[in-house]
């Protein structure tokens, strides 16, 4: 029997549970990169659900800001007092996992500390700074955030207005918010926890700007854990999602630090203030790519979760009669729920693999930089970028759509979906502004369009597309014969095509306008061709790993694969319409294509999203729970709402009360 398979559970999800046609136990390996993974990640999981301090008091959506803070700093101390249950050196698998275990979606005072300062102060401190301040950072002898973005300008880092000027009588930097909009403005932990930060400033000497630079800055008193004099911050109120981490405000009034806070592995300022530059301009992007890189991931895991509860949901959900007399049906079983969920679905899937390549790229570019290569540098940030935006995008539609899904109790916070959507549709803006992130894209395109049209392109493999001539029409002859390469050579023709015409709209336009003024003339065409280039990536890459994938679950992955593909042709009609490439006849062919992989995904909706191994614990769902008795544990959420506390409430004792006894007085 499957372990997904319990007595007591809902007859609905066990039936579907039953007829699925692959072993989930061997998808999920497949997954998470081996049994031995998912041994550990049930043994990790086994030891949280053990660990009195891990549990909260009452679901977190009943508890008030002030006590989410209060509780989350406890978990967090607990969970840093038990790394020793996790391999340290494995944060994108066994790091993250334990994270959303114990904190969930809320996050917590350290959040920065482990994602941005640590891996800052590694990246780009020098030898002498790294045994200094590496071990107070990994020992919690020090708490730490990451202080970028500012009230008056986050992406554009070029004009951020924080300033740190060296003085070289005292050998020191003078740190100043000479406005208000200096202000840095939404580091998490920086409200309240963070006693230090990685302060990013315009970096002045010899009467130069020599641009943003970071500096380690203590910003509270050990002991009494006071701002110090001149820091002046706090806390930036309720947001959208993730209220349990105090994102706060910060500003400085002539505040000095030494010298020697410039982290400056890449960068130098010397004791007379003379200024040595990094060798590569782009070397201190580090801790940004590995932020975006985990980004990936952690936005595919959320889609996931999504998709998961809409998935189980909808098969024990009955609602109307397909045909009337026979009962009401499982919404699973409605062609238009498939069509909304299981695409959802096939994203996370896709995501989830280029996670995968993502973080592999990242650890072989960290360790080209300590050499000094920066040859993968560029494609690696490109990359980043471009999933950053794409993924983070599709993955808050996804949600949406998988709320909807749900209906009317998607929209109580027993589904989870507005704790998900919170916390994943942040990632939208936060490391790069979406639309910013995919112009940083276009400008790879454009120098390799123009480099294309001069013959003298050498393009990398993820944009060798743009240098070929590719076919004047689709070879689809129907979907049941369409090949993985005939189905990639489509989608680079659009992109192509997308890439192209941004570069000509744009070299059109610089013949009458300024360089700044002809981009934005065609920004709109040039974030198209990002977008498309990118999703090629993410469709050669799912189904080149899934091509990779053992026999017994190929057939499975297959259809979810392309439908992923069917879905972001048919997205996107025009673009293979337009210019005679694809006739309407193909393209009904993959209308029927996506209508077949539905079919042939329902019997195996639930051990798919089962397949990606979340235990409740995790999901933190009413509607998404494992053994699918959604109805009396909605009952029981239901239970802990304050207003529940009490029978009569002080509303109608002193208002309503009132108001009815004076209205029936007078009938």
């Amino acid at each position: 029997m499957s372990r997904w398979i319990q007595e007591g559970d809902n007859v609905d999800i066990t039936n579907e549970r039953k007829k699925g046609t692959f072993d989930t136990e061997r998808l999920s390996a497949w997954i998470h990169g081996g049994t031995d993974v998912l041994k550990r990640r049930r043994e990790i999981l086994e030891f949280v659900k053990s660990v009195d301090d891990f549990k909260d008091p009452v679901p977190i959506e009943f508890l008030s800001r002030e006590e989410r803070i209060l509780n989350n700093a406890r978990k967090v101390v607990a969970m840093t007092d038990n790394t020793d249950q996790i391999d340290g050196s494995d944060f994108f698998g066994e790091g993250m996992y334990y994270q959303a275990l114990t904190m969930g979606r809320d996050l917590h005072a350290m959040s920065l500390h482990y994602v941005m300062f640590i891996p800052t102060l590694q990246g780009q401190t020098d030898d002498e700074q790294l045994d200094e301040w590496l071990t107070k950072a990994i020992s919690r002898a020090v708490v730490g955030t990451y202080a970028q973005t500012e009230l008056g300008h986050g992406t554009n880092l070029s004009k951020l207005e924080t300033t740190a000027t060296y003085d070289p009588a005292t050998e020191e930097f003078v740190l100043n918010s000479p406005t208000i909009t200096a202000a840095k403005w939404w580091p998490g932990g920086l409200g309240k926890s963070s006693n230090y930060a990685v302060v990013v400033a315009q970096l002045y000497t010899k009467g130069e700007c020599k641009g943003p630079h970071p500096f380690i800055v203590q910003l509270r008193e050990d002991d009494t854990h006071l701002p110090l004099k001149g820091i002046r911050l706090g806390d930036i109120g309720p947001k959208l999602g993730i209220n349990g981490n105090d994102n706060g405000f910060l500003l400085f009034d002539k505040v000095r630090i030494p010298r020697k806070h410039l982290l400056m592995r890449y960068a130098k300022v010397k004791p007379d203030g003379t200024y040595v530059a990094p060798a590569h301009s782009k070397l201190g992007y580090g801790t940004m790519v590995f932020v975006r890189s985990i980004m990936i991931k952690d936005q595919s895991t959320q889609l996931a979760a999504a998709a998961t509860i809409a998935t189980r949901y909808a098969s024990v959900r009955r609602q109307g009669e397909i045909t009337p007399g026979k009962g009401e049906v499982q919404i699973l079983d409605y062609q238009t729920q498939q069509f909304r969920v299981f695409p959802q679905l096939a994203r996370a899937f896709a995501f989830m693999a280029a996670a995968t390549e993502i973080r592999d790229l990242y650890m072989t570019v960290t360790e080209q930089l300590t050499h000094g290569n920066t040859e993968l540098l560029a494609e690696l940030h490109v990359l980043s970028s471009g999933l950053k935006s794409v993924v983070s995008w599709d993955t808050a539609q996804g949600i949406e759509q998988c709320r909807l899904a749900c209906g009317g109790h998607g929209y109580s916070q027993a589904s989870c979906f507005p704790e998900i959507y919170g916390y994943a549709v942040g990632g939208c803006t936060y490391e790069g502004e979406n639309l910013v992130m995919l112009l940083q894209v276009a400008r790879f395109l454009m120098r390799a369009a123009e480099e294309v049209r001069k013959g003298t392109a050498k393009l990398a493999d993820i944009g060798a597309y743009i240098g070929r001539t590719g076919a004047k029409s689709s070879r689809l002859t129907t979907h049941h014969h369409y090949t993985d390469a005939q189905l990639v050579e489509d989608l680079e023709h659009a992109a192509r095509k997308q890439v192209f015409r941004a570069y000509d709209r744009l070299k059109k336009a610089q013949q009458h306008l300024n360089p700044e003024d002809a981009w934005n003339s065609v920004s709109v065409e040039l974030a198209k061709a990002s977008r498309w280039h990118v999703r090629v990536y993410l469709v050669k890459n799912f189904l080149h790993k899934v091509s990779l994938a053992p026999q017994d679950l190929k057939f499975v992955l297959v259809d979810v694969a392309r439908l992923y593909a069917y879905d972001i042709i048919t997205s996107s009609i025009g673009a293979f319409l337009e210019d005679g490439y694809m006739t309407s006849n193909q393209m009904n062919e993959i209308k029927e294509g996506i209508y077949e992989c539905l079919a042939k995904i329902r019997p195996n909706a639930v051990s798919l999203v089962d397949s990606w191994d979340y235990d409740d614990k995790e999901l933190k769902s009413v509607l998404g729970r494992r053994d699918g008795n959604v109805y009396p544990a909605l009952l029981e959420w239901a239970q802990n709402s304050q207003l529940n506390k009490a029978e009569v409430l002080p509303s109608h004792t002193k208002y309503l009360g009132p108001m009815m006894k004076d209205a029936r007085s007078k009938l």
